[in-house]
């Protein structure tokens, strides 16, 4: 298991911090790992697992219009 910072999670989704945070507080990212008193970092496989979701979403979406 490995655990990525926030600058990798931007880069690996194209999200803002901002974005991140929201969805996050919306209950559709998945959330943050504390790793002390001001250090985060999420699980890579989980941000993995989010963006195939939105890659499935997507082809859905395409064989429905």
């Amino acid at each position: 298991m490995k655990l990525i910072r926030l600058k990798d999670v931007i880069g690996c989704t194209g999200l803002s911090r901002s974005t991140i945070y929201k969805y996050i507080d919306e209950g559709i990212f998945p959330k943050s790992v504390s790793l002390g008193d001001r250090a985060v970092a999420w699980v890579e496989s989980e941000i993995q697992e989010w963006i195939l979701e939105r890659i499935a979403e997507r082809d859905l979406q395409n064989e429905k219009g």
